[in-house]
């Protein structure tokens, strides 16, 4: 498989959603009637969004918000919210500074050290509000931050780094034995980021709860560009769905990805689902929201990264509610407003009754779908062609 790009040096061809376009069903169906829930370690949510573990897009009133809706939202414990007793200020602080100062004031205010404390009153805050608590934190606090988040109540615990494999090699710092942490752990763990076959099978295998699927996709992420490293959703979705349904006919244990980053409209989420996606993570698309705390700012979650930072902030703007973005009445044309409304019209028009028939629709390549016939909507800006 693959082409010849230089002498004895053959590349595969990855596609991203951008490439690809969704084949209508010999059946319609009610868009009302089909169901977009889905499961995770045998509980069942709503809709298959989940708002990512960015500061500028979670702190707990967006994640109570977002659990009342429906949804999940991941609070970052090693962000502002844990930094800071009182994050407000921090968040206008990055908010009002110079792009090109950006950078640094972000480095800067994540210097301060986490306050272990706030860990547990951020959880007990979401948790009093009556929804789920989900909170994430990179491989190496993970035992220590897991501990605390699952005795102040977290309902899920999220591993999240930029690449994460089963075996990382370092003399310098003790590794995560992610078998031992999943087993020891008495709430659902998910595990992320990856993008290949090989290492999504080698974390079903010691018993992850779900795995994060991406690399580099996010609109404030710049790591493809600063290490040159990342595959295109399409194809990092549907390389992890072969895994996942390999190990479930192997074990007959359905474990489910999420495809993470790179989808800002509702078609884009629709594609993720349809290339075998069980649930979607979604950052800028809710950092546009009035409840977001970044005040139509977001940034990667690598920008802090003292000497190589892999993420700059973006203006994506205050566009509407959190209740609009995910249900509508849509107000803007360029699909960023009723995830959940484009979701389900769309497999109702491809046939598709849930999201396991969502994922077997047809998919074609089609690199024109985003520009034939849309010369006036590219000529006036509108629309697709924004």
């Amino acid at each position: 498989m693959g082409v010849f790009v230089g002498r004895g040096r053959k590349a595969r061809r990855c596609y991203g959603f951008d490439e690809i376009a969704l084949v209508p069903g010999d059946v319609t169906i009610n868009p009302n009637e089909v169901d977009v829930s889905w499961e995770i370690d045998g509980k069942r949510y709503e809709i298959p969004i989940i708002a990512a573990a960015m500061d500028g897009v979670v702190d707990t009133r967006f994640a109570i918000a977002m659990g009342k809706l429906g949804g999940l939202a991941v609070l970052n414990l090693e962000g502002i919210q844990t930094r800071y007793e009182y994050p407000d200020e921090v968040f206008e602080k990055i908010a009002k500074v110079k792009y090109e100062d950006s950078t640094q004031i972000i480095q800067e205010i994540y210097q301060k050290e986490i306050d272990e404390k706030l860990i547990s009153k951020r959880i007990e805050e979401i948790k009093a509000a009556g929804v789920p608590a989900i909170v994430s934190s990179i491989p190496n606090k993970a035992e220590r931050f897991g501990a605390i988040a699952q005795e102040a109540g977290a309902d899920i615990f999220v591993v999240q780094s930029t690449v994460t494999t089963l075996k990382h090699i370092s003399t310098e710092y003790r590794t995560l034995d992610f078998e031992k942490f999943c087993k020891n752990m008495k709430i659902p763990v998910i595990v992320g980021n990856c993008v290949t076959y090989r290492v999504t099978l080698s974390f079903l295998e010691v018993g992850v709860s779900a795995l994060l699927i991406g690399i580099g996709p996010g609109a404030a992420c710049t790591t493809r560009g600063v290490l040159g490293i990342g595959v295109p959703q399409v194809t990092a979705t549907i390389d992890c769905a072969a895994a996942r349904d390999y190990y479930f006919k192997k074990t007959g244990k359905y474990i489910p990805i999420i495809t993470d980053g790179g989808m800002s409209t509702g078609g884009d989420i629709c594609k993720a689902i349809a290339c075998g996606a069980d649930a979607v993570m979604v950052g800028s698309a809710f950092a546009r929201a009035t409840e977001a705390p970044g005040k139509g700012y977001h940034w990667g979650m690598a920008t802090p990264h003292a000497n190589l930072p892999r993420g700059t902030r973006i203006f994506v703007g205050t566009t509407g509610s959190l209740e609009q973005i995910l249900y509508g009445p849509a107000e803007l044309d360029d699909g960023s407003q009723n995830l959940v409304g484009a979701l389900r019209t769309s497999m109702g028009n491809l046939g598709a009754s849930n999201i396991r028939e969502m994922q077997m629709v047809e998919i074609i390549i089609a690199p024109a779908i985003k520009t034939e016939g849309k010369i006036f909507q590219k000529a006036q800006r509108v629309g697709m062609g924004k």
